[in-house]
């Protein structure tokens, strides 16, 4: 079966967000399902940054805006970034953590 023209794939957003522990994957998508009461979410990248964790969360356009406060409200995650592309997000994660090489003169 062929895959999907994009229009019919639907709209999503990606949030690049900040972890105050360092948990593993299976602990952190315990700590979503219990924070965010939208449902459609998907989380992608986990990236260890010292005593926080960065992650990349694959959500619904038109649940985006209700994700986004709902990681806020959380005290242990906040959100530092977001795009319509996850390429984005990776490139905006590295550079706060300075593994981006285009931020080296």
């Amino acid at each position: 079966m062929p895959k999907p023209k994009k229009a019919a794939r639907g709209k999503h957003r990606w949030i690049g967000f900040r972890i105050e522990s360092t948990p593993t994957r299976g602990e952190l998508e315990n700590l979503l399902e219990t924070n965010l009461e939208v449902s459609g979410w998907r989380l992608f990248d986990i990236l260890e940054a010292g005593e926080n964790t960065l992650a990349i969360l694959k959500t619904p356009l038109k649940r985006f805006k209700q994700t986004i406060v709902q990681i806020n409200n959380s005290k242990s995650m906040a959100t530092i970034t977001s795009s319509g592309k996850i390429r984005l997000v990776r490139r905006r994660l590295k550079s706060t953590i300075g593994d981006d090489p285009s931020d080296t003169a």
